[in-house]
């Protein structure tokens, strides 16, 4: 592979090729990440619309233990090489776990989605859509913390009805 200087198409030969490094220390632990990314490689692949070809290294110390932990991911995507470089696409992949963490968890550590038992017609898909509505409206009302939230408009009809532009005049 590009990445790893192949005898027929070194790195230095490759036309674009960018690397975007990162290191952050947090939460006990020291991460390190390296993407690399070419649309040199895009023509050897059998994948409508490719852009770019990516290589991303992790690297997670735990600061307690020393623990090592290390991760190689690749991917493709239709972005344009010009369009997006490697610090874009490290954002864009950082930003994944953005939907992760603001919903999915939310939706089941605090909802209690994954315990639900509805399983049968379209039941399952409108609950989820109410459960997104529901976290979009106290958000767009400042609640960054759901349970709060859950907890304030339980205890009053009244502003849980004006949530909804519902409240009596």
């Amino acid at each position: 592979m590009l990445f790893d200087k192949p005898p027929w198409l070194p790195r230095e030969q490759a036309a674009e090729y960018q690397v975007y490094r990162t290191t952050e220390k947090g939460h006990g632990r020291l991460e390190r990440r390296v993407l690399e990314t070419s649309p040199t490689l895009s023509g050897y692949l059998d994948w409508p619309g490719v852009g770019q070809v990516m290589r991303r290294q992790y690297q997670r110390i735990v600061l307690k233990t020393e623990e090592v932990s290390s991760e190689t991911t690749y991917g493709i995507t239709s972005l344009r090489f010009p369009d997006v470089g490697a610090a874009g696409l490290e954002q864009l992949w950082r930003g994944h776990w953005t939907i992760e963490n603001r919903v999915h968890r939310v939706r089941d550590g605090t909802m209690g989605e994954d315990a639900g038992q509805t399983h049968t017609g379209h039941a399952a898909h409108a609950l989820a859509a109410l459960r997104n509505a529901i976290l979009n409206l106290f958000r767009q009302h400042g609640w960054a913390n759901i349970a709060d939230a859950f907890r304030h408009y339980a205890a009053s009809v009244q502003d849980c009805l004006g949530l909804i532009g519902a409240a009596p005049t």
